[in-house]
């Protein structure tokens, strides 16, 4: 029996600029454009992140709607996934997007170091992004820069506080966070089975050149995986990604190494328990 993989692309994030690879979307034509590319290569999710006209982190709900309605337009089906990362704005400001009624949101549900900060996530403010999520239908990804933040997601579930079974990713080979290990990459599919149940969909990202070797793992294990500029702009080495697209590409054919069909939008959608498109 076939296992879809859904490919998520995160397109643009809040740190990598056209410094760093001139291929990196910034403008919301360039992020709308970037990721027809990626729909096109595979990808049935966009994790979505919005830049000011500095091209600095931005929460700015119009500059969303804007991004929103332009995935929509031109990649029919396309799960759109808003960030509400910690990176570009503080307190509430990191949900204002959320009364768009995206088909996903971030959720990150507890803090944890980053390379020079901590990525604060207070209780107050994971209960209030979760209860907006609720009001606007507003399925979850838990990102999980720690054991305990799975463990947190399951207690929330169970309270009620996060709806249905939520989709958990793992995110690896962050600095001063989780190691790219595979005996704990084991044990975190492991500890998601255990809490949601086998047939939980779940899925990993990996963070500069180790999201090779986290697509990889995920979809051998049977997982689903993030791909995208937002976490890697190189190829290898000595190669910058030209595109979102080609980055997407990679994981199909990794998909296609182990066996497991690229997943639709709509199949990624029934796997995910979202609304048809």
């Amino acid at each position: 029996m076939s296992n879809p993989c859904i490919i998520c692309v995160a397109i643009t994030g809040s740190l990598p600029s056209k410094a760093d690879n001139p291929a990196v979307p910034i403008t919301v034509t360039e992020q709308i454009e970037s990721t027809h590319a990626a729909f096109e290569a595979g990808a049935t999710i966009a994790h979505c992140h919005v830049r000011d006209d500095q091209g600095k982190p931005s929460s700015d709900p119009d500059r969303f709607a804007a991004l929103k309605q332009g995935i929509e337009r031109h990649c029919p089906g396309m799960i759109v996934q808003l960030s509400t990362g910690g990176r570009s704005g503080a307190g509430k400001t990191r949900g204002g997007m959320l009364s768009l009624s995206p088909d996903m949101a971030s959720l990150s549900v507890g803090s944890n170091n980053f390379p020079s900060r901590v990525y604060e996530n207070p209780p107050d403010l994971v209960d209030w992004l979760a209860g907006q999520m609720l009001t606007y239908k507003i399925k979850p990804e838990i990102e999980a820069f720690d054991l305990s933040h799975i463990f947190q997601a399951a207690r929330m579930h169970d309270e009620g506080r996060i709806k249905d079974r939520p989709y958990v990713q793992f995110v690896m080979g962050v600095k001063n966070a989780t190691p790219v290990d595979r005996e704990v990459f084991n044990f975190y599919v492991h500890t998601v089975k255990r809490l949601f149940g086998n047939d939980i969909p779940w899925c990993a990202a990996g963070i500069g050149p180790n999201q090779i070797i986290l697509n990889d793992w995920a979809i051998s294990s049977g997982g689903h995986v993030r791909t995208g500029l937002e976490d890697n702009v190189r190829l290898d080495r000595d190669r910058l990604a030209p595109s979102n697209a080609a980055l997407v590409a990679r994981a199909a054919t990794l998909c296609q190494k182990y066996d497991r069909p690229v997943a639709t939008p709509a199949q990624a959608r029934q796997i995910l328990g979202l609304r048809a498109a």
